[in-house]
Parts: structure tokens; C-alpha cells; sequence
């Protein structure tokens, strides 16, 4: 059991490449929360993350034939840096191969360092299965990301670290989930030593395979995963990993992509640095976790993963962080299309910051705006904004939560469709973020139906969104979703979403 993994942490071998990384109080944060926040900081690693540990770990442990042989790894990044570096200090030929979602700056990092780099697939899970022919087909050793026992105790030796530089025993301690080769780890040293420690994991809302396993009592497949947290979006927990996890994890949090984007502005108002969506997570679910607890003067640690992220998905990251702080809110209100009405409006909001205002002549008797504004967190703030609002007249509806109304209609404001657009479907899309991948759907729809309106913004991000109108009369319905299937990205229906009512559907009389 869990138990076994102690003296394998104890004998890894890391610290060749591998550096002891601090463990820093985070003064704001812990001001903001009232508790000791404490991050483990392993986005200082040689690569920027924690994955090194691992990987130099199991190379040690290889045979002489076996590293003869060449090393081959599936990982969405940090992995491959972690086993790049490794191979490269004990002079073995490395193959890495990486969904071509991962973002530019782990695969130059990779490259950078006599790796062979070799794009395959959408997830890992594609990566992974490319990588088992490569060890078919020329005879390589395959060294796993996450289910591995030593990597499990490479990764381990984190917690031996936490252990020894933490003064006494923490409250919570709170490790980002993937595959689970940090969170087992850690948790079978942290829970030896300290058994009354809260080890919780944090998972992405969109990859969170350790809750499901963890709810169905054993390991089950996502049919999708997201990948604004590349270095998390794995739709299976490892089995060894599980194995270890179910018995030593109090709980599992998942955070949303705006928690994540709003933990990455905290770590860096806190240390200055700029951590990956997943090098965030844990303190997003640390968070989480006090305003669900309402804990006061606590230790809470949170374990910062990695700092590998491409410089343009920051535009997107600063977009989205103050909705997942809770410090914006997206609204829509009706007002009168006359002289001063605007004037009005913005007195009845007082002083507070308005972030976004966003309006289009459409109607002589009322006007619909898309306001974004300041709130305090915890949700009365606005709640009383709202109340207020509808009190004096004005008809308003809240679009905080509403993704195609933070992700597309807040850039297309711009009136109703005319009269001539009609049989109109509304369809939000995500697909894999590379070349060729916009015109594969356009070119999937063809020219049967009319596209009525388009929108496309790259946010820097792994992967892509799209906003379709598509006049697709009734009886061609059908047709038209197998079209969608064939195309084979995720979409959701939007024809009747609010904020696509509000401000882009035709108005009807």
C-alpha cells in the first residue's frame, strides 16, 4: 500500500538535476483569505515544472540495455521537458511525442534540448497510443508521465521537501491533478508523516477524470477534455496512481477555466512570476476551498506545477481573471432609446469601474446594452445591483456565467439580424487550436447551407472557438447536425441562448 512508496522516495534519485524549490508565503493572499497561504514553488525548476523529478527518477532505475536502446515519452509538455533534460545529462537518445496542441514554447523548449520531437494527435491519449507503436516498432523504452512507481517517487519527493521546510504540520495541503503522479506522491509521504493533513487534489471542471474514478469507486474514461490546462488534460487517472490516491486523498476540487486564469494573477501579484493554467490550479482550489469552509488561521500549501505557457495566451488569461475572481460581472440591460437615457443609466451604476459598455442603435423604443463592471466578490454586490436596477425600471439580466456571452458576444454587439436572415441555428464550437484546422470546418459545412453570421477570435489558447449562425430551413435539420458530426469538433447549440436573443437574433413582432 501507500506505505511501500516511503523508502522510494527516500532512495530517489533527483537532486543531479533537480533542485529543493522553496516554499514562500504568499502575503496578499493570505491577507485576502485570512490563513497562511504557503506555494511550493516548482515552477523555479530547471524546466519550469515538476515533471524533471520523475523522469530522472525512472531513468536511473533503467538497465544499461534498456537506455542503450533510446527512452520514448507521450507528454502534453512539462513531461517531455522533465525527460529531455534527464536524457540529456546522462548522454541517452530521447523521442518525445506531443499533441500537436501543446503549446510552442514546450515544444522549442523540448527541441532545445536534443530531444526528437514528434507531433501526433489532439490529446494525449492519441500521443500516448503513437507513442506504444514507436516502442513496437523500434524497440524503445517507454517511460510514462504519471503511472509509474518511480516516477510516482520522483514526484514524491516534493512532499519529503514540504515536510522538512514547513514548521509544523499544515492544515491542507492542496496538489494539481493530471494522470495523478504528483498527487500520489506526495500524498503517500505527506499522509505517513502527517496523517492529519487534508490532502485534497484540484482538477480542471473540463478534465476531471480523479473525481469521476473517485465518485464510481474506479478509474473511468472522459469522452472529452479540455485543454486550457494542457498540462492536466488526461481523461483517465493512472491505475497505479488511483491505487495510491484512493486511500491517502481526503477530497478532489475542480476549477473552472475563469478560477484558473484568476489563480494565475494571484500567484503573480505574489511572487511575480506568471504560472501555467495548471501550475495554478491548486490554489484555485484553495480558494475554493475557504470560501466553502470559511476557515480561519489555517496553513494551507498549495503546490505551483509549472510556469510554461505561450506569452499570447496571456491577452485570454488577463480577459477571463477578473470574472473568475468574482470581481466582474457581465450584464445586459434594457433601457429607453431616447436623449439621456445613457446618463441616466451610468448614474444609477455610481462610481463603480465599468470595464466593458457596449451598444448599437437597433430599435427607436428601446436599446439593449452589454455592460461589464466591478463588483465586490461573494455575489450580494450584485445581486443588490441587480435588485436596484429592476427596482428603477430597468429590465437586466445577469451573463456572468454565460460563455457565448463572454467569449464571443461582447465583440459582435451590434444590432439584431435584418429581416432577410432567417431559419437561423446558433452553434458555439471548440476545436484544436493548428493550421488548416478553421478551414477543415468551414470546408465541412460546404456550400449547402448560408453561413448568417461568424465569429472567430485565437486567444492564444490551445485550442479554438467559433460562434456560427447557419440558415438551415427545418426539414434539412437533420442532414445539417450529421454534417456537424462528421466535422467531428465539440459544439453546442446557442439559438437560444440569451444573450444571442438579446442582441443578434431578429426581432420578432
Amino acid at each position: 500500500m501507500p506505505q511501500s512508496y516511503i523508502k522510494r522516495i527516500l532512495d530517489a534519485r533527483v537532486y543531479d538535476v533537480a533542485r529543493e524549490t522553496p516554499v514562500d508565503e504568499a502575503p496578499l493572499m493570505s491577507r485576502r483569505l485570512d490563513n497562511l497561504v504557503l506555494l511550493k514553488r516548482e515552477d523555479l525548476q530547471p524546466v519550469f515544472s515538476f515533471k524533471l523529478r520523475g523522469a530522472y527518477n525512472k531513468m536511473q532505475q533503467l538497465s544499461e540495455e534498456q537506455l542503450a536502446r533510446g527512452v520514448v515519452a507521450a507528454s502534453a509538455g512539462n513531461h517531455a521537458q522533465g525527460l529531455a533534460m534527464a536524457a540529456q545529462k546522462m548522454n541517452v537518445r530521447a523521442t518525445i511525442v506531443m499533441p500537436r496542441t501543446t503549446p510552442q514554447i514546450k515544444v522549442d523548449a523540448v527541441r532545445s534540448r536534443g530531444a526528437r520531437v514528434v507531433l501526433h494527435g489532439d490529446s494525449f491519449e492519441e500521443a500516448a497510443a503513437q507513442a506504444t507503436r514507436l516502442v513496437e516498432e523500434k524497440n524503445m523504452t517507454y517511460v510514462h508521465p504519471f503511472d509509474d512507481p518511480d516516477v510516482i517517487a520522483g514526484q514524491g519527493t516534493i512532499g519529503m521537501e514540504i515536510v522538512r521546510q514547513c514548521q509544523q504540520p499544515l492544515d491542507a495541503l492542496f496538489v494539481p491533478v493530471g494522470g495523478g503522479g504528483l498527487l500520489a506522491g506526495v500524498a503517500a509521504y505527506v499522509k505517513y508523516v502527517w496523517p492529519q493533513t487534508r490532502i485534497i487534489g484540484v482538477e480542471p471542471e473540463d478534465a476531471a477524470c480523479l473525481k469521476l474514478a473517485m465518485e464510481r469507486g474506479r478509474r473511468a474514461v472522459l469522452p472529452e477534455v479540455g485543454l486550457f490546462a494542457d498540462g492536466c488534460a488526461v481523461a483517465q487517472v493512472g491505475k497505479e496512481t488511483f491505487r495510491v490516491i484512493r486511500n491517502t486523498v481526503d477530497e478532489v476540487i475542480t476549477a473552472s477555466t475563469d478560477e484558473m486564469c484568476a489563480a494565475i494573477k494571484d500567484i503573480f501579484e505574489d511572487t511575480r512570476s506568471i504560472a501555467e493554467p495548471a501550475g495554478a490550479l491548486a490554489l484555485a482550489g484553495l480558494k475554493k476551498y475557504v470560501e466553502r469552509t470559511g476557515c480561519q488561521g489555517q496553513h494551507l500549501l498549495a503546490i505551483v506545477s509549472g510556469a510554461n505557457t505561450n506569452f499570447d495566451r496571456l491577452r485570454y488569461i488577463s480577459e477571463r481573471t477578473e470574472i473568475g475572481e468574482h470581481r466582474e460581472a457581465v450584464i445586459s440591460v434594457t433601457i429607453p432609446e431616447q436623449p439621456g437615457s445613457f446618463r441616466k443609466f451610468c448614474s444609477v451604476l455610481g462610481r463603480r469601474n465599468i470595464t466593458e459598455f457596449n451598444y448599437r442603435y437597433a430599435d427607436a423604443g428601446l436599446a439593449q446594452v452589454f455592460v461589464g463592471l466591478s463588483v465586490i466578490p461573494g455575489g450580494e454586490d450584485l445581486a443588490e445591483l441587480i435588485a436596484d436596477l429592476e427596482q428603477r425600471g430597468y429590465t437586466t439580466e445577469d451573463m456572468t456565467d454565460n460563455e457565448v456571452a463572454k467569449l464571443h458576444i461582447r465583440y459582435m454587439v451590434g444590432g439584431p439580424a435584418p429581416d432577410a436572415v432567417c431559419d437561423e441555428l446558433v452553434y458555439r464550437v471548440e476545436f484544436p487550436e493548428r493550421p488548416g484546422a478553421l478551414l477543415k470546418f468551414l470546408s465541412g459545412l460546404g456550400q449547402r447551407w448560408n453561413i448568417s453570421m461568424f465569429h472567430y477570435r485565437n486567444h492564444g489558447a490551445a485550442y479554438g472557438r467559433i460562434l456560427v449562425g447557419v440558415q438551415v430551413p427545418v426539414k434539412e435539420r437533420r442532414a445539417f447536425k450529421k454534417v456537424l458530426g462528421e466535422i467531428n469538433y465539440r459544439y453546442w447549440e446557442e439559438t437560444d441562448n440569451r444573450a444571442y436573443q438579446l442582441y443578434l437574433a431578429q426581432r420578432r413582432d
